[in-house]
């Protein structure tokens, strides 16, 4: 449930930064996800099965990343000092993983922006780290 909660915040985060950035709501979001997969000449011209993909993507990535961290949460107990600092933390590191490593390999020209990072990195953390974090001491029964 934790993956699909934070998997959802970060969509609709996503799409209202979209819309903050540009004006409007991109319609093509999902087919820029699934280009990951089948490349930008397939996913563009795609139809709803490809922003379907995108979709699936998006949440596979995101439950890919709570269940990592509910895997290592008993095994490193750094992690039980705050849940809040624990879960924006997190999502740093969630969010440099993928900026830094996942994007430039799909996305070559990919640069960080390191002014809009530093928000991305709160408002992240806030819809993604500390809900992780929240239910994996939850899970655990850690205080």
């Amino acid at each position: 449930m934790t993956g699909l909660f934070v998997g959802t915040t970060d969509l609709l985060y996503a799409f209202l930064m979209q819309w903050i950035m540009s004006g409007k709501f991109s319609d093509k979001m999902f087919n820029g996800i699934a280009s990951v997969a089948i490349g930008s000449k397939n996913a563009f011209p795609g139809n709803d099965g490809v922003a379907l993909l995108g979709l699936l993507i998006h949440y596979f990535i995101a439950m890919a990343f709570t269940l990592f961290f509910f895997f290592i949460f008993p095994r490193l107990k750094f992690l039980h000092y705050n849940k809040y600092l624990i879960g924006i933390l997190y999502a740093v590191f969630v969010n440099l993983v993928f900026e830094q490593v996942i994007l430039p390999f799909f996305i070559p020209r990919w640069q960080l922006n390191i002014p809009r990072a530093y928000l991305n990195w709160v408002l992240f953390g806030i819809i993604f780290g500390i809900p992780i974090a929240y239910n994996a001491y939850k899970y655990y029964r850690v205080e």
